[in-house]
């Protein structure tokens, strides 16, 4: 385990040890009271209003989540060293906002797709898309239209992802206010669910990710276009969904966050996976940091940045020990 890494107080000198580690579980392992639970919590970060007044787009502190994801597509937080890193802070700092902003008692699930691929005739007949205990169905047909955008090319819309608006479930109503993709537009959520990429979902594909030898090696196995050539795990995940979950910039607020964040805790799981797999891989990183030339190293100093409004700045030693602080979570 992580813990028997020797460089680990050399890598990060100054870490400390949880009191007590919170449990993410799966989806479908919740009670039904845990999921609305869960739920409630996100229609709870929804109604409060935002604290970030330099977007005026934002309504709320849900839309600051989505807004700063936005912002941050174009600065590294993919295709990059950092971005497992960012995504699993981000999600810590998601966590901590419906724990300390709306009172919710438990920790944040993760979606394992891969029970889901396996066995079922569709990807849509998973439990995170039920009506009731989970986040609705799929689009309707005819119910959704993209608008027109001048700079298609910046914002990496797909019209054929979007069927149409959710029909059911707890937010087929709620208003969306950033996308599809860097367009700011009241829209309904959307979605287009769709068994294409299921091959790169399944548990086999887990285990050639996990089975790859360096970081490197394994992120880009994980993350998928445009390094590794084909779609993976990352991509797949999105791209499944549809709708706006299948946009580069948007698919934080496209998927209400829950199924956004089921999905990167999952990818995160994989990550956590690996690194406890060899001692001296929990504080392995590299890669680039910026997506332009000239290109630059990451480091484990290299600062996964926060909007103000949501939480710190951190350096990724900070987040390569899920065990240690400020993380303190496992996965079960």
């Amino acid at each position: 385990m992580p813990r028997n890494d020797p460089r680990a107080d050399e890598y990060a000198p100054d870490r400390q040890s949880c009191e007590t580690l919170l449990e993410r579980r799966e989806w479908r392992t919740l009670s039904a009271t845990e999921k609305a639970d869960y739920i409630a919590a996100i229609q709870c970060l929804q109604s409060l209003p935002s604290l970030n007044t330099t977007v005026a787009a934002a309504k709320s502190r849900f839309d600051e989540f989505q807004a700063y994801h936005i912002e941050q597509a174009d600065n590294g937080i993919h295709v990059t060293g950092q971005f497992l890193p960012w995504h699993r802070h981000y999600l810590r700092t998601y966590e901590l906002a419906l724990k300390n902003e709306c009172g919710y008692q438990g920790t944040h699930p993760y979606w394992a797709w891969e029970q889901d691929v396996s066995g079922l005739s569709s990807i849509a007949n998973s439990p995170v898309f039920d009506p009731i205990t989970g986040f609705g169905g799929d689009g309707v047909p005819g119910t959704y239209s993209v608008p027109p955008d001048a700079n298609f090319t910046l914002s990496k819309i797909n019209p054929a992802a979007f069927k149409g608006c959710v029909g059911d479930g707890p937010f087929k109503d709620y208003v969306l206010h950033f996308g599809p993709g860097k367009l700011v537009t009241d829209h309904c959520l959307t979605r287009g669910i769709q068994d294409d990429y299921a091959e790169h979902l399944t548990s086999a594909a887990m285990a050639n990710a996990t089975q790859q030898p360096t970081f490197e090696l394994f992120r880009v196995e994980l993350e998928g276009i445009p390094f590794s050539g084909a779609f993976k795990m990352h991509d797949s995940g999105h791209l499944s969904v549809g709708g706006e979950m299948s946009n580069f910039y948007s698919s934080p607020g496209g998927e209400l966050h829950p199924l956004f964040f089921l999905h990167h805790a999952n990818l995160d799981r994989v990550w956590w996976t690996w690194q406890t797999m060899l001692p001296q891989r929990l504080y392995e990183i590299s890669g680039r940091s910026t997506l332009d030339p000239p290109y630059q190293n990451v480091t484990l100093d290299t600062p996964l940045q926060m909007s103000a409004s949501l939480g710190p700045t951190v350096p990724i030693r900070d987040v390569m020990d899920i065990w240690s602080e400020p993380n303190c979570y496992t996965y079960v």
